[in-house]
């Protein structure tokens, strides 16, 4: 078992990564005036997705697959 399982199956830990992963696109955003806002939206997706960090099934979002 690797250090990602144990992260996937412990909610409080992926809470509080969702909160900082958070916090870092709204620094990114507010630091570029939003001019990458797509990428850096895309990216954090990805990352949580990896990490099964179901980000828009958890918050209510129904946000279309971007191309």
């Amino acid at each position: 078992m690797g250090i990602f399982d144990k992260f996937k199956s412990n909610r409080a830990a992926q809470d509080k990564a969702k909160k900082a992963s958070d916090a870092a696109e709204k620094k990114i955003n507010e630091r570029t005036g939003g001019k990458y806002e797509n990428h850096v939206d895309t990216g954090q997706r990805h990352v949580e997705d990896q990490l099964g960090m179901s980000r828009d099934q958890d918050r209510g979002r129904d946000r279309p697959d971007q191309p």
